[in-house]
Formats: C-alpha cells, sequence, structure tokens
C-alpha cells in the first residue's frame, strides 16, 4: 500500500509531459482521409496506440503505405513543436526537490526522442530514468512498461503514481498496480474517470506532492483493503 508520500512518478510523454496531442491528431486526421475518408473519426480511435498497432489494424500487410505514413511522421515530427503540459516544469522540479524518483515511460521511438531531446535539453536531467518503444517487448496497454520502470527504480508498483492521458496508457498503469492519474488533456474527464484514481486538466492544479499524495492516498487504502 502507498505510504503517506509516494517513491516513484511515472510519466506517459506525449500528452502528459508534452503538449503534442493536437498535433498528432492533425497528421492522423490528414492519413485516414486519404486511405479511409473521415479522417477525425479514425485519428480519435487510434490515441494511445503504437505505430505497430496502428499499421496492424488498417494497413496490415500494406509495406509501401507503411513505409510511406513512417516517412510522413518522421518528417512531421521533425518540424513539430513540443510545448509543455501547463504546470509540468514547477510540478517535476517540485518532485525532485521532495526526493520522489522520477521517470518518462512512452511509445516513442529514438528518432522522435531525439527531436524532444534537441527542443529540450533540460528534460533528461528532470528524470531518473527514461524508457521508450525498444525497451520493453509487450506495448501498452500491457502493463510491463511500467512494471520495468518500478524495477528498474527500485520502487514498488503499489509505490508508484503513474501519470496517463490515453486508454490503453490508463489501463496500462492501472494493471500495473500503482495509482494512476488521468490527464483529461487527450480525452474527455468522463472517459479518463473510470480509470483514474485522480483526473486533473494539467499540472497547474497541483499545488504540491503532497497534496496529490493526500488525495491519492484513501483510494490507495480502499483498493488495499478489498484485495
Amino acid at each position: 500500500m502507498m505510504d503517506k508520500m509516494f517513491q516513484a512518478a511515472l510519466f506517459d510523454l506525449d500528452g502528459v509531459v508534452l503538449d503534442t496531442e493536437s498535433q498528432y491528431t492533425t497528421f492522423w486526421a490528414g492519413v485516414f482521409e486519404r486511405y479511409y475518408g473521415d479522417g477525425e473519426t479514425y485519428a480519435q480511435k487510434i490515441k494511445g496506440q503504437t505505430l505497430t498497432q496502428i499499421y496492424h489494424a488498417y494497413f496490415d500487410g500494406d509495406q509501401q503505405r507503411q513505409q510511406l505514413i513512417t516517412s510522413q511522421l518522421v518528417d512531421f515530427e521533425h518540424n513539430m513543436g513540443f510545448p509543455y503540459i501547463p504546470g509540468f516544469e514547477a510540478f517535476v522540479t517540485s518532485l525532485r526537490a521532495s526526493g520522489v524518483r522520477t521517470a518518462i515511460v512512452t511509445s516513442s521511438a529514438s528518432d522522435k526522442m531525439a527531436n524532444v531531446y534537441r527542443a529540450h535539453p533540460e528534460l533528461i536531467p528532470y528524470f531518473d530514468l527514461i524508457l521508450t518503444a525498444g525497451d520493453f517487448p509487450r506495448s501498452k496497454p500491457a502493463p510491463d512498461c511500467y512494471l520495468l520502470a518500478a524495477s528498474r527504480l527500485g520502487v514498488a508498483p503499489a509505490d508508484c503514481v503513474v501519470f496517463e492521458d490515453s486508454i490503453n496508457g490508463l489501463r496500462s498503469g492501472r494493471d500495473s498496480g500503482a495509482s494512476v492519474v488521468g490527464l483529461a488533456t487527450t480525452n474527455p474527464r468522463e472517459v479518463v474517470a473510470p480509470l483514474a484514481d485522480v483526473v486533473i486538466p494539467d499540472f497547474t492544479v497541483v499545488t504540491s506532492p503532497q497534496w496529490l499524495a493526500d488525495q491519492l492516498l484513501p483510494i490507495a487504502s480502499s483498493r488495499d483493503s478489498l484485495s
């Protein structure tokens, strides 16, 4: 069961640390409009899915289209912006000052991360650990990535807090045994709430790590008593 203060904070990247989801929606809406029509609907359906999952579901076996889309995505990510979710930098700094371990856990690939680091060289020192797509065999919604992060940090999953925005990510965090904070940045609050212990619009509402721990403690205690 979580102690008074959680020991590790595990962050998804897009829609949690970086305010990039609207840009990806624009990209994928254009892709699906060309091949399927109704691009906005498909762009919403794939939120939180990896590139491999998208290809398997919508372009399975079509290597030519996959290669073209991948090339277009690489070019898009090279030129896109990577603004922070409001309040993130202040919050992660307060976590570090409180002795909380921090990690990024993302399905993003190395090419994308190189663009992120170029835009934000200060990002790496914010975290004790950064896990990307090549670090775990099964992507979200499997819990493997968050279990690996907890293990690498030397913290029990029950003493971790996962920050997620997508349905697959929220399920991954929940199934890892961690407490889950859902950000209503990508999906509406009513969609996020059933899979999260606490829902926030961004990090500006989190006044301190202790404030967040106080919100999570009764929920973690209740969950532990039922297990």
